[in-house]
């Protein structure tokens, strides 16, 4: 089996990161400057109240968040008003914010409210996990910071092409969408909730077919593949999966082979069969799901990050050119709010004229010279 292997791309305002085993994506992060995770900060906060019923505290973090400290990760005995240096130990998502851990003697015990230090970028946190993994990035300043770390050192390689091929590139495409074609045939359909996450698995071709075996097949693979989205998604709560085509108890035969996979996830718990047939699972969150980075459908930030990461190339092909971003005006307003985003792209190519367009249909945005 070959080591691990951490690639990570960086563009304006965005970096993402990808662990293959075995040449398979198993990991994906995306992570923006003008809209971090959070995970891994450690704040100075300020306990605002008691939650008795909740068993822990409400903290108040910098930038009017407000997070959860348990009573079991150190708010038993704290008293309202108190001065708390707290890491993030699961991001805000869904609306409730982040949970939190107490790190004391981590900062003095007085305000104002502040950010301490920022969490690990995803390539660092993947190669602690992983110390057997090599990484390779094409950013010069993310192979800086990382081998700045004794760790890190000499497992780190500056690429002077693009970290991703086409084969990843299609990959992250693919986490972009509700839909994920299956090996074979047959696809699965990933929906989100407010309260929970219904997959759907669709037998394609073999739809209405008798072949027994072949359906056992295509549900097995179409499985497999759901608990890898799961894992690439940051998918958590309540999961519940509709196989295709199986009756109640020919979908009992492929849960030992299911439960010995969910076990290569130690966030996953496998709960068995409801009463109506579908997988019942149960997923410990950490990461802010994928689908409220990007946005179900992909939000204007999401859009026009990825016009200003072609443009980025394109820009390496016509040096000196002055560039221009055409894009319908809420995209073009969610560049304005990106500072960062935009600041890395100048610094790169030049100033870039914004062009607002309402005739512009999503997925139209570019960014050429002008």
């Amino acid at each position: 089996m070959a080591s691990p292997l951490i690639l990570a791309s960086a563009s304006p305002g965005e970096l993402r990161t990808a662990l293959l085993v075995d040449g398979e994506l198993q990991g994906a992060h995306i992570e923006r400057e003008d809209d971090p995770e959070g995970l891994g900060d450690l704040h100075l906060g300020r306990l605002a109240a008691r939650a008795p019923a909740m068993g822990g505290a409400f903290v108040a973090l910098v930038g009017g968040v407000t997070g959860f400290l348990p009573d079991s990760e150190g708010a038993k005995g704290r008293s309202e008003g108190e001065w708390l240096p707290v890491l993030v130990t699961r991001t805000a998502q869904g609306g409730k914010g982040p949970r939190l851990s107490l790190r004391p003697g981590a900062a003095p015990p007085q305000g104002p409210l502040r950010l301490l230090s920022p969490g690990p970028e995803a390539p660092a946190r993947l190669a602690a996990q992983h110390p057997g993994a090599s990484v390779q990035t094409d950013s010069p300043a993310l192979a800086a910071r990382l081998r700045a770390m004794p760790r890190l050192r000499d497992r780190v390689t500056l690429l002077r092409g693009s970290a991703f091929d086409d084969a990843v590139e299609e990959e992250f495409a693919i986490l972009e969408q509700a839909e994920v074609p299956l090996p074979g045939g047959g696809r699965l359909s990933l929906h989100p909730t407010p309260a929970l996450v219904a997959i759907d698995i669709d037998a394609g071709g073999l739809a209405g077919g008798r072949d027994a075996a072949a359906h056992r097949a295509l549900n097995g693979r179409a499985l497999s593949e759901a608990l890898r989205q799961i894992r690439l998604r940051h998918l958590s709560g309540a999961i519940l999966i509709d196989m295709a085509g199986l009756a109640i108890a020919r979908r009992q035969d492929l849960l030992p082979g299911l439960a010995a996979e969910a076990e290569r996830d130690p966030l996953l718990r496998l709960l068995g069969l409801t009463g109506l047939g579908l997988v019942e699972l149960q997923r410990r969150r950490v990461h802010r799901p994928l689908h409220e980075t990007l946005g179900q459908p992909l939000s204007p930030l999401t859009r026009v990050l990825a016009a200003l990461r072609r443009g980025a190339s394109a820009a390496r092909h016509a040096p000196g050119a002055a560039m221009e971003l055409r894009a319908a005006p809420a995209v073009v307003a969610a560049l304005r709010q990106a500072p960062a985003a935009l600041a890395a792209f100048e610094a790169a190519a030049g100033p870039l004229r914004l062009r607002p367009d309402p005739l512009c249909a999503a997925g139209e945005e570019d960014v050429h010279a002008a």
